[in-house]
């Protein structure tokens, strides 16, 4: 007999009681949540919101894969209105699919910059991104000069061979950074980039963006590549051991002198399927409040996608300074770009 996936099954038994929560009270204002932010810190963005409309969430925790998943194996009986992933891959994945409806909201479109939400069509946008996160590089500040890894290119160049670490060339993340680059420098170009990163890397693939960060610190790498919210972590943490490797590693913001650094996202769409489809843009509009602006900035070092909202986090102003230029190329590009990236990283033996 065939083993249930164990994050299908998770979600199966989730989506049973969201279905029959529902029908606790005809008058009772419910949002149902399918969320790949597994971040403890959004617990106040969630009770909040129903503190603020009385509309309850129902929430399915799961990471994006399953969540997808789940949805093309419901179907029409899905419970799930709001759908909320943390990467452009993902969100163009389950877009591709047809896992999500437009929706037009005049307030999401003022609030959200066009090049961080999918392209708008006659029948509206099928989803918005909500917080952001650059892709900067960490390098050891005693064996590396920052002015030989200020710029995303640098990764390939044969001086830094022997100092790359990542991690899979095949996650979201790096796929959406790769789709970038491709995006900037053309297809050909962009496949000789990554054969360059293979050739310099200091040990094979593994691990988490995390994992870069301590590899840098302990003299394992030279240069990583990371989220930028995994290294504020570090920065805000009180343990000795965080304090040692923030003391050994320094951080770049890629490509200030020319594109900008490149940003991905995390971002929301109402389900296709979805029964409280109207308290489901509440729910999404709610996300581009200040209030909710200033959770995912303070909560997990996420920068808002909203223009002009001010945030207080020291780790994120000690990164950057207060400030930095990121590209503007639409996310949604990105996104699209993640099979003919893998077909690349494919053909140079990135793993």
């Amino acid at each position: 007999m065939l083993k249930k996936s164990p994050i299908l099954a998770t979600l199966a038994v989730a989506a049973t009681l969201l279905g029959g929560a529902g029908g606790v009270s005809a008058q009772e204002q419910v949002v149902n949540l399918y969320s790949a932010r597994h971040y403890q810190t959004d617990e106040a963005l969630y009770s909040n919101f129903t503190k603020t409309t009385g509309i309850r969430i129902n929430r399915v925790d799961a990471d994006d894969a399953g969540i997808l998943a789940r949805l093309k194996a419901e179907g029409a009986a899905s419970p799930a209105d709001v759908i909320l992933l943390v990467d452009a891959a993902r969100l163009a994945k389950g877009d591709s699919e047809g896992l999500f409806q437009p929706i037009k909201s005049p307030l999401l479109e003022k609030a959200i910059p066009a090049q961080l939400r999918a392209q708008a069509t006659p029948e509206g946008t099928t989803w918005f991104g909500f917080s952001t996160r650059a892709r900067v590089i960490v390098y050891d500040k005693l064996k590396v000069k920052k002015s030989d890894v200020d710029t995303y290119e640098e990764l390939a160049d044969p001086k830094n061979k022997g100092l790359l670490c990542t991690r899979s060339g095949s996650h979201p993340y790096n796929l959406s950074l790769f789709g970038a680059v491709t995006e900037h420098l053309g297809a050909a170009r962009a496949e000789e980039w990554l054969k360059g990163m293979v050739a310099n890397m200091a040990r094979p693939p593994k691990g988490g963006d995390t994992d870069q960060i301590k590899g840098v610190a302990s003299g394992e790498c030279g240069i990583a590549i990371t989220n930028s919210y995994y290294l504020a972590r570090i920065l805000r943490s009180s343990a000795p051991e965080d304090k040692a490797i923030a003391d050994k590693v320094g951080v770049v913001f890629p490509n200030q002198q020319s594109w900008g650094t490149h940003v991905n996202i995390a971002g929301a769409a109402v389900a296709k399927n979805a029964k409280n489809s109207a308290n489901a843009v509440k729910f999404m509009e709610y996300l581009a409040s200040p209030e909710a602006q200033n959770y995912f900035a303070n909560g997990n070092n996420e920068w808002p996608a909203v223009a002009g909202v001010k945030v207080s986090n020291a780790a994120l102003q000690a990164m950057s300074g207060g400030s930095f230029k990121s590209e503007t190329i639409p996310i949604s590009t990105v996104g699209a770009n993640q099979v003919k990236v893998q077909q690349m990283l494919d053909r140079v033996g990135y793993k």
